[in-house]
């Protein structure tokens, strides 16, 4: 069992269960879209992100980006990271149709894949002081990656190159770009995508 220092934000008890086979930590559940309406849980987290530290581990669709989105606006001060997993596409266990956009949730990726979405966001490598980020929003304009006809399937390549979840706006690609690779590592793999 992994020992994760910042409390793991997930939208559902699933994901909660799902997560304490692999992680010591504390799991806090979104109860989906109800986190929109409940302010005490809200403040919970703004609490937890002063103290712990947050996580947020949404689903790869579009509703968990939708709930990520609004705790990013609701929690402003504190440490908050975020996890991505893959785009993967397939059908929980315990249900009987594939969600609506037929990709798994946390509940339903990989052990491998979860520990890499951790690994990724910088909370299993005792993390250290923050670095500052080589890659810049002139790199994405500059490498066809934002401001100009295609660039939002350029970014789609690359983060399914990456094994990251295609609805990633170009601002938390770049966050998570930075974490991920050095700039060299950056100019390279945009290369490899224009050939």
């Amino acid at each position: 069992m992994i020992r994760v220092k910042q409390a793991i934000v997930v939208e559902g008890r699933y994901d909660r269960i799902r997560l304490a086979s692999l992680v010591d930590a504390v799991v806090v559940e979104t109860s989906g879209f109800r986190i929109f309406k409940d302010p005490d849980r809200v403040e919970m987290l703004r609490t937890l992100a002063k103290t712990t530290g947050l996580l947020v581990l949404t689903d790869s669709d579009a509703a968990g980006f939708k709930i990520r989105s609004y705790i990013k606006s609701c929690v402003r001060e504190g440490e908050v990271l975020h996890a991505y997993i893959p785009d993967v596409l397939g059908k929980e266990r315990r249900k009987q149709q594939p969600s609506k956009e037929g990709k798994l949730g946390v509940e339903g990726v990989s052990d491998e894949a979860l520990l890499t979405a951790l690994r990724r966001a910088g909370v299993l490598a005792g993390k250290t002081e923050a670095k500052s980020c080589q890659i810049t929003k002139a790199d994405f304009f500059e490498d066809g990656l934002t401001g100009a006809p295609g660039s939002a399937a350029r970014r789609r390549a690359l983060c399914a190159r990456l094994g990251l979840p295609a609805h990633l706006s170009a601002n938390s690609l770049l966050t998570v770009l930075c974490a991920l690779l050095s700039r060299e590592d950056y100019k390279q793999l945009v290369s490899e995508l224009a050939e």
